[in-house]
């Protein structure tokens, strides 16, 4: 849509937006003034844009039948082949419905979004076809992925393959619930607060958010730059491992990256746990909304790591209980001013551009009220903390962040890895419909407590299985220094190897 030249009344609405008078008279002179501006904007408006090609041949897919989908984890089935002998060839991969699949409808979870259609592939989208990869659907998320439960998909809640009816976690609860279900192969996940580590540990998977700055996010629809993270989700650790040397490195176009080497990680999984140092997190344990059970487990797995020639030792890092504090203004006003008042992208980087996306997101000014419980509260805040005191928390929690990066390292300086539970707690009964808000609320944010400040911190965080209690999947976190997923790769397979977690 073109930039019409702004009315005397426009300018003066704008204006007191801005806090300054504006007479008519003044409106006038400022919008004549204005003239060779809106020129430049309908220059722009009649160029076209420049957007990467599409390079597969695809159909829009279909939704498919309630037989055919009984956790609800999937949003569109398709079937997208890439290179037909490519290194990933005959592989099924499923898209977190956040990610760009051209000509495919894409809603992160939001009914304001629902009937958009991308004209573009994400960057990991194009290098997973290009390895030979299938992409035969997109899976559900959780509405503009502001959820670590299962239960804010604007079309109903994704259930844990485990258990019907409890949560499969979030922000990527499809992913994981496909992937555990076995219906594919790998499935691609996001982590801004801990949205692939806590899925995966809810639906017994191995779920690795990589160092932030080595996966593009390019076609991502984004929750704020500073804490998106993209990785992937599968059954073994081995295939995560191949799965990110396909998505890995520099794109050209997300200025996120610090173009680090790939490495084969796949190739250096072999060597076992000897002489892997293991730092267990004092304060990763016994948290208010721990389960004892779950620590038992965790500690157990610390145990067998012991056994297999890892030197494991507790320590203590009291400012990982800051963590989740210093997370929240970036999370909470991040989504604010970027998924919501930014159209999804904000501003102020070299980055790609989707306009499409843009324009589509701008609905939800005029349909608010379908905003998920989750969406509203923090948004709530969100505008409100940014109305009073613009973004100085934000700007405040992003520098403690490196305070909180500097005590992880000063311990990852005398060990390799930081071990602790991944959720505190695991799955739990969604909540019923119409229960008091703040009991939604609860089952949909408390479970952040250890992922999250990995995501301002930008370490390297998998969540591996470890072990069942009452039946239900444990996930086991193990963290470790920028860019050094080869010893989180290599200890998580050394574990996995040791045995079949579910007898654990």
């Amino acid at each position: 849509m073109a930039l019409a030249p702004p009315t005397v009344d426009q300018l003066r609405a704008a204006a007191d937006r801005m806090g300054f008078s504006l007479g008519e008279g003044e409106a006038r002179e400022y919008g004549a003034m204005l003239a060779g501006v809106v020129a430049a904007y309908g220059t722009i408006d009649r160029m076209s844009d420049e957007l990467p090609p599409v390079r597969w041949p695809r159909t829009p897919g279909t939704a498919p039948a309630p037989a055919d989908n009984p956790h609800n984890a999937w949003a569109r089935r398709t079937s997208v082949k890439g290179l037909a002998d490519g290194p990933l060839a005959g592989r099924r991969v499923a898209l977190k419905d956040n990610i760009m699949l051209a000509g495919v409808p894409m809603m992160n979870g939001a009914s304001t979004l629902e009937g958009y259609v991308p004209e573009v592939d994400a960057t990991i989208v194009t290098r997973l076809l290009d390895a030979g990869a299938e992409i035969v659907g997109k899976a559900h998320c959780e509405y503009y992925c502001a959820s670590g439960g299962s239960h804010t998909c604007a079309a109903g809640p994704v259930h844990n393959p485990w258990r019907h009816g409890w949560s499969a976690g979030g922000s990527s609860s499809g992913s994981a619930a496909l992937v555990a279900a076995g219906e594919v192969d790998m499935a691609v996940g996001g982590d801004q607060g801990g949205s692939i580590r806590m899925p995966a540990s809810f639906c017994g998977i191995v779920g690795l958010k990589p160092t932030w700055g080595l996966v593009p996010y390019t076609g991502i629809m984004s929750v704020d730059p500073v804490i998106d993270h993209a990785g992937p989700m599968t059954r073994t650790v081995a295939d995560n491992a191949r799965y990110l040397e396909v998505m890995a490195g520099d794109d050209g176009y997300d200025p996120r990256i610090k173009a680090p080497e790939v490495r084969q990680w796949s190739r250096l999984l072999d060597g076992g746990a000897r002489g892997i140092r293991v730092a267990v997190v004092t304060e990763g344990f016994g948290r208010p909304e721990s389960n004892p059970a779950v620590d038992a487990k965790v500690r157990a797995a610390a145990a067998l790591l012991a056994r297999l020639g890892a030197e494991v030792s507790e320590v203590s890092i009291p400012m990982h209980l800051s963590g989740p504090a210093i997370w929240m203004p970036i999370a909470i006003e991040g989504m604010a001013q970027t998924a919501l008042f930014g159209d999804g992208f904000g501003s102020g980087r070299m980055d790609l551009y989707v306009g499409s996306l843009m324009s589509a997101q701008r609905r939800w000014r005029t349909r608010a009220d379908e905003l998920s419980p989750t969406v509203k509260l923090l948004g709530l805040m969100g505008t409100h903390v940014h109305s009073i005191h613009g973004t100085r928390f934000y700007g405040k929690a992003v520098n403690l962040s490196r305070r909180l990066r500097a005590a992880y390292d000063a311990v990852l300086a005398d060990h390799d890895l930081l071990l602790m539970p991944t959720t505190p707690m695991t799955a739990r009964p969604m909540p019923d419909p119409g229960v008091p808000l703040a009991e939604f609320a609860a089952t949909a944010l408390d479970t952040v407590g250890n992922t999250s400040p990995f995501d301002v911190t930008h370490h390297p965080s998998i969540s591996i299985p470890c072990g069942l209690a009452d039946g239900l999947p444990v996930g086991l976190m193990l963290t470790g220094r920028h860019f050094d997923e080869a010893t989180v790769y290599r200890a998580a397979h050394a574990f996995e190897q040791a045995g079949d977690w579910k007898a654990m």
